[in-house]
């Protein structure tokens, strides 16, 4: 080895040392080299080119020798010979250029190759050869747009100085970073982009910038710092690191290299596409509704795919928005709307009509003492549907309504589907479980319902409880109440162990229609502290506000949830933090903390009779204790966990200072934000699915094996909240840990005009492909734009096929 680097260090001169002359705008070329396709063979060859307008950079040797040790160590499958050269004549000699595998531009800034050479490097380029740039060739060949194109984007001037700072990895499939830390810290020089490659590059790494100063000209929370993509007939791969020669010495850093080379060279397949916005096809599946029906879909609330790749899909209950709408409770049809299921089919590309439930919560807009958010709020196919034809359904039935004390009945049912028709049977309704509502205020029902691998059955359920009351806070407020029963409080509902509302409750469906209680929930039911009696068996998470959408990893079991928060549209140093959307990956029974604590444990003022206006002490996140009057379970609550992801109107993750007893200052001003790839606005948190790549489809629109792993977060609006898929590190994750990485879907699940607006629910199908409702632009009804979106991948498989590696690596 030691002779190896050795020849490293002299192989600078092998072929000359001379820095090619070129004129400052290249002239079209006067030949066209003729290459082998693809170039290079079985004995793989790199080639070092190292030129520099300038004086040569303090990297160059540092970056030579590295790369001659990454050739000889290792798996002898990727291993390979390292020449190095600063004469650009190389690019005009075919027969030597022919037998590079790739080439490296260790290079300064400035124009190193004349026209006639870079035209030899665009056609090495295009017979299949591969190019990895590092760091300062970012500014190499700056007249050229085909070189421009070729690494992916250019800086916007001098890196930053050497500092310390975190780089996201976030794919962790490509050679280049499947071995890196989720979360890499090294020091470096950094660059800003004047165009940002997002996009149009596959981004594999990016840097943190709330982790070090960057030089004027910042990119903000998007921050790529290497990427790759094939590229006009070959592979290109940049790295804005290897600013300083230490880093070349880095471990990490050599392997970052060596995976780079490893699919440059052809050693390799990697997909460098996955995250390509042109690859993807997102495009509306139903029809607009005919005038006055829904016949292709009702006010959508949810969607579940099936084995068979067909997608069913609720309609909530609000009609047509030239139905009418009953509102005065003398009436007995008060709430009274069609609660619909529907069926797209795949090969058919149809639409068709399931059954309808008759529901209660067709009630319109208003504010919350009018509106109800109530009616067929969820779906779930049993995990033998294939077979049993069983799906369960989460609703609330307008045969369950007491108009005078204005309580309803919410249920979990399970219903046959013909298998042969896809009709429901409404006459096959086993009821599972059912609880009471109280329905004089709006809102918050949830929904979402979810299997795991043990057939257990989680159910989303919402607070039921209106914050308007609190000046939308905490949801606290003991005094507003419709006889006897208190609608402003969410202590009596999600901070209360004794009920079911506000919380995601799991439960085992047995094939009778009934159902049992699972060992380890959150409570059995049968605690006997505080005298007993005040538990329910069924709750697995307690402290939750409006959790519409919750999803099952089918690889881990890990429950993933999200849920929205309160009013409030800043924080108050009186009674605590804004509204927070919250996103958490559960792995054990707890409590999340609504209405005493939100985010990473921030804190609500606590109120209490005779008077709610007035603030009592904070509540105490680790030993939680509901004392409010309307509770009528346990008043001491088990600590809280704090959510993975939350937001404000103000931006993600948002953080104050805290004084001695652990309580924030809530100062607007002293505000930071930990995740700043988000920020609120309109705000309604839409958990989605974990992809889980299955390399046994055949599918050529399955999503690629890039997004493995990665959890799918968005909101109702599009705007500036997220769309996100995110990476979080198993080590953390159940302890309220940050995601580690997230890489925007806005274009890939595109928003705006003509988009997907209003995100509803979205879930992958057996086939890899993505389904994701669209609300539509009204609220309470269906409308033209109200829709079921398929989002399939078009990019191909990864790179170079297998008839173009030139070995098979070990």
């Amino acid at each position: 080895m030691a002779a190896g680097l050795v020849a490293g260090t002299m192989a600078a001169s092998l072929l000359g040392g001379t820095t090619a002359t070129a004129k400052p705008y290249p002239e079209p070329a006067s030949t066209t080299l003729s290459l082998p396709s693809p170039p290079g063979g079985e004995d793989v060859k790199v080639l070092v080119f190292h030129a520099s307008a300038t004086e040569e950079s303090p990297v160059v040797n540092a970056g030579i020798e590295a790369i001659e040790s990454i050739g000889v160590t290792g798996p002898a499958a990727g291993r390979f010979k390292t020449e190095a050269t600063a004469n650009g004549s190389v690019f005009t000699n075919a027969d030597k250029l022919g037998t590079y595998n790739a080439i490296v531009f260790l290079t300064g800034g400035g124009d190193v190759l004349d026209p006639e050479q870079e035209a030899g490097l665009e056609s090495y380029v295009k017979a299949g050869g591969g190019f990895l740039g590092i760091h300062e060739a970012a500014r190499t060949e700056p007249y050229s747009d085909w070189f421009t194109g070729l690494i992916g984007a250019r800086p916007t001037g001098a890196p930053s100085s050497v500092q310390r700072a975190t780089v996201e990895v976030g794919d962790r499939i490509h050679p280049a970073t499947k071995s890196l830390p989720l979360e890499w810290k090294r020091p470096d020089k950094w660059f800003n982009w004047s165009s940002n490659p997002t996009g149009k590059v596959h981004t594999v790494a990016r840097v943190r910038e709330n982790t070090y100063k960057p030089v004027t000209g910042a990119n903000g929370a998007d921050h790529p710092i290497s990427w790759c993509r094939d590229y006009d007939g070959g592979r290109s791969f940049y790295t804005g690191m290897g600013g300083t020669a230490d880093s070349y010495a880095e471990t990490d850093f050599r392997d970052h290299l060596r995976g780079a080379l490893q699919w440059t060279t052809r050693i390799s397949a990697a997909d460098c596409k996955a995250t390509i916005d042109a690859n993807y096809k997102a495009e509306r599946v139903t029809q607009p509704n005919q005038p006055g029906e829904q016949d292709q879909i009702g006010e959508p609330h949810g969607l579940v795919t099936a084995p068979d790749g067909r997608v069913l899909y609720i309609g909530r209950g609000g009609g047509d928005n030239s139905d009418p709408v009953i509102t005065d409770w003398n009436d007995p049809d008060v709430g009274k709307g069609t609660g619909q299921i529907h069926v797209y089919d795949p090969l058919t590309k149809k639409a068709t009509l399931a059954g309808e439930l008759s529901i209660f919560g067709n009630k319109g807009g208003g504010d919350e003492l009018v509106k109800v958010e109530e009616g067929l709020l969820g779906i779930e196919l049993d995990p033998a549907f294939q077979s049993n034809g069983w799906i369960y359904l989460h609703y609330t039935p307008h045969s369950g309504l007491d108009r005078d004390k204005r309580i309803a009945e919410r249920r979990v049912s399970r219903f046959t589907l013909n298998r042969t028709t896809y009709k429901l049977d409404l006459a096959s309704e086993k009821v599972l479980l059912k609880w009471p509502v109280q329905v004089h205020s709006c809102c918050h029902a949830g929904g979402g319902m979810a299997f795991d691998s043990n057939g257990n059955l989680y159910i989303a359920t919402g607070d039921n409880n209106s914050s308007q009351f609190s000046d939308g806070y905490s949801g606290n407020n003991p005094q507003p109440a419709y006889k006897g029963v208190s609608f402003a409080d969410a202590r009596r509902t999600a901070g209360n162990t004794n009920n079911l509302n506000g919380k995601i409750l799991r439960i085992h469906p047995e094939p009778d229609g009934t159902a049992t209680l699972p060992e380890g929930n959150l409570f059995t039911g049968k605690e006997q502290a505080e005298g007993g009696g005040k538990t329910r068996g069924e709750i697995y998470v307690m402290g939750v506000r409006n959790p519409s959408r919750i999803s099952i990893d089918k690889k881990t079991d890990t429950l993933y949830a999200g849920w929205v928060g309160p009013d409030a549209g800043a924080p108050s140093t009186t009674w605590g933090p804004a509204k927070y959307e919250s996103f958490s990956a559960i792995t054990k029974p707890g409590n999340y903390g609504w209405p005493y604590c939100m985010g990473n444990n921030q804190p609500y003022r606590d109120r209490n009779l005779p008077d709610p206006t007035k603030p009592l002490g904070w509540y105490d996140c680790n030993a939680p204790k509901n004392e409010s009057p309307n509770n009528n379970g346990l008043v001491n609550l088990p600590p809280v966990t704090p959510t993975n992801i939350w937001y404000s109107p103000q931006g993600g993750g948002p953080d104050f200072p805290r004084d001695a007893n652990g309580i924030p200052s809530y100062e607007a001003s002293q505000g930071t934000f930990l995740l700043p790839w988000l920020k609120g606005g309109g705000q309604a948190a839409m958990d989605g699915p974990v992809y889980r790549y299955d390399e046994r489809s055949t599918s050529a629109e399955k999503w690629p094996a890039y997004w493995d792993g990665k959890w799918f977060v968005g909101d109702f609006y599009d705007a500036d909240n997220p769309r996100h898929a995110v990476l979080t590190d198993p080590k953390t994750m159940a302890k309220g840990g940050l995601p580690t990485s997230a890489e925007s879907l806005k274009k890939i699940i595109p928003v705006g005009q003509g988009g997907i607006r209003n995100l509803m629910d979205w879930k992958f199908a057996p086939d890899g492909s993505l389904y994701v409702l669209d609300y539509g632009r009204g609220f309470f009804t269906s409308d033209s734009q109200s829709a079921l979106w398929r989002v399939s991948y078009k990019g191909g498989a990864p790179t170079p096929a297998a008839k173009d590696l030139v070995r098979k690596a070990e």
